[in-house]
């Protein structure tokens, strides 16, 4: 069920960011793209890029060899949207950020309205996303949005902005990534990575998703993967995937310290 919500109050209520024009749906893809790369911390080369893009559904369109990305890339620039540093790093431009806020907000929503509304399945719910978001209006979002009761994430965990918000959202300082958690502890999953439609689909037929608790059993680098209990199971998923999973540490994870301080 849904509930409405007042709405809260954003960084920037009531101003429209200027220079929001839509753009063509494959600049809107690298826009996304590259704002999701940008809260995950990583600075992506043309290559990684290109990587990265080839987990866009094929309906989409992408061409992901090097020389169309870094073509598209090109083109972008001109345009002033992204900008290439001098270690070679793809980076939105300020007028970029203000795209790819619109693009987000487009896509997350759509998430939501998906799961929540319609019933798609998590791990389907991020390729009809993509088809929703370059069609929805300013003023249609806003209806979805209220309709929604305002959320804060989106169905896997990530930040719905609010109108006017731009850039990532500073982390809460009690969230760490996976390939950070301590043996033996106790953590509930606050986001998981939505793009990559193979490894979705695993993490939600393991239950590995936002609310849900997990204990580290080991952190097995010398395996290159991180070995996980949740619900009397054993997963194991790599350490480069732990990266991309944030969590937050479940402070009763050590009940006999617990007792011992009582």
């Amino acid at each position: 069920m849904v509930t409405k919500q007042s709405r809260p109050a954003s960084r920037s209520a009531g101003r429209r960011p200027p220079g929001t024009t839509r753009r063509s749906e494959a600049s809107e893809n690298y826009l996304l793209s590259l704002r999701i790369l940008q809260e995950d911390g990583i600075a992506p080369h043309v290559s990684q890029l290109a990587e990265y893009l080839r987990h866009l559904p094929v309906e989409e369109g992408i061409g992901t060899t090097l020389a169309s990305v870094s073509g598209m890339v090109h083109r972008m620039s001109k345009e002033g949207l992204l900008a290439v540093n001098k270690g070679k790093q793809v980076e939105l431009t300020p007028a970029g950020e203000l795209l790819a806020h619109d693009v987000v907000r487009r896509h997350r929503l759509s998430e939501r309205l998906l799961v929540d509304v319609l019933g798609v399945p998590l791990e389907q719910a991020e390729t009809e996303a993509h088809r929703l978001e370059h069609s929805i209006s300013a003023g249609l979002l806003r209806q979805i949005e209220k309709k929604l009761g305002y959320p804060e994430t989106c169905p896997y965990g990530r930040p719905i902005d609010r109108e006017g918000e731009v850039g990532p959202r500073p982390e809460p300082v009690d969230i760490l990534r996976l390939n950070r958690a301590e043996n033996g502890r106790d953590y509930e999953v606050v986001c998981i990575p939505d793009e990559d439609f193979p490894l979705l689909r695993f993490m939600v037929n393991s239950s590995i998703l936002p609310k849900q608790r997990i204990r580290v059993g080991e952190m097995a680098s010398y395996r290159g993967v991180v070995d996980l209990e949740l619900d009397g199971a054993k997963v194991a998923i790599g350490i480069d995937v732990a990266a991309r999973i944030r969590i937050r540490p479940v402070e009763a994870s050590h009940p006999e310290l617990v007792e011992g301080r009582a």
